[in-house]
């Protein structure tokens, strides 16, 4: 079970590092929103998120802690960034029956989430119960989904994979070159056509980010409830997101506001592959840290490939 806390930046004293680290809160809402670096189509760009052992996020490191490997293979960082650059944001909405008692406070995350979000920022909501439904295209209203929002009722059966479909195709249209999908569901898939193994591999061709909660009991009844949790984290773990699992409705508006301020507190790294080769194969990705010393162990969540062009 995700444990949901205040976010907590560690970052290295500056003026002594012998110190060990300090631990700041710092206000989301402080961070100076600037223009994303333009980088060049030939660098591949990894987003990485990096936690604490209390599963805080930390800010403050230097491309001198990171290093890159491409198939096992270092690769020199040639771009570096920590800013909050505009995302294209999608939400995938469980709206299927079982939600029934759930679907208050998931309106409510909904709308936290899209809080955290900045003025260049666009978004675009999917419900799904029996099949997909585009709630709201594109756009920068949070008072326009939440309207929308208002309006569903819970019924049905569950497409989840048939949702997360829509929503990658849906980001194709995308304006922003960062991306991310919030998907939000109380159990597994029990209705959809496409298959797990095919979203799979859609979404590693795919360039955005998916993060889930996952409202599961902790006693599943069913067994796609049983086996809702790795479902969900095979699929957004490959992409550099995670997925929170809760058993409690209660906490879903505070996990959104977390995965939010999450995406707005990502390191980015650019590299351009040492043997570049147009061949449409999946390229293994490693992200490794060497932390400032005083630093406990840190985590890194990063996407861990990508399919090379093929022309």
């Amino acid at each position: 079970m995700a444990q949901v806390q205040d976010d907590v930046h560690i970052q290295p004293r500056q003026n002594n590092p012998a110190e060990g680290p300090v631990a700041k809160v710092t206000d989301p809402a402080l961070k100076t929103h600037t223009k994303p670096v333009r980088v060049d189509v030939d660098l591949v760009l990894i987003p990485a998120t990096i936690t604490d052992p209390m599963n805080r996020l930390v800010t403050g490191l230097e491309r001198e802690n990171f290093e890159l490997f491409e198939n096992g293979q270092k690769q020199e960082i040639r771009h570096f960034s920590s800013e909050d650059a505009p995302v294209s944001l999608g939400v995938i909405f469980d709206m299927s029956g079982s939600m029934s008692n759930k679907i208050e406070k998931a309106r409510e995350a909904v709308v936290e989430f899209f809080r955290t979000a900045n003025p260049q920022d666009e978004f675009f909501m999917i419900a799904f119960s029996e099949k997909p439904e585009l709630l709201s295209d594109f756009t920068s209203s949070v008072e326009d989904i939440q309207g929308k929002l208002i309006t569903t009722i819970p019924k049905g059966r569950t497409a989840l994979l048939d949702a997360i479909y829509l929503g990658l195709n849906k980001m194709r249209h995308a304006h922003q070159q960062k991306k991310a999908l919030l998907i939000i569901s109380d159990g597994g898939d029990n209705h959809s056509r496409y298959t797990d193994s095919e979203i799979k591999n859609l979404v590693k061709e795919a360039d955005v980010q998916i993060y889930a909660i996952g409202i599961f009991d902790s006693t599943p009844r069913t067994e796609e409830e049983r086996l809702g949790p790795s479902m969900l984290g095979g699929i957004t773990d490959v992409t550099g997101g995670r997925t929170f699992t809760i058993d409690n409705p209660n906490e879903l508006a505070d996990v959104a506001t977390k995965i939010g301020i999450e995406l707005r507190n990502q390191y980015v790294l650019g590299y351009r592959p040492n043997h570049p080769v147009r061949d449409g194969k999946w390229r293994k990705v490693k992200v490794k840290l060497n932390p400032p010393k005083g630093l406990p162990p840190l985590h890194v969540y990063a996407k861990t490939g990508y399919y090379a062009p093929t022309e």
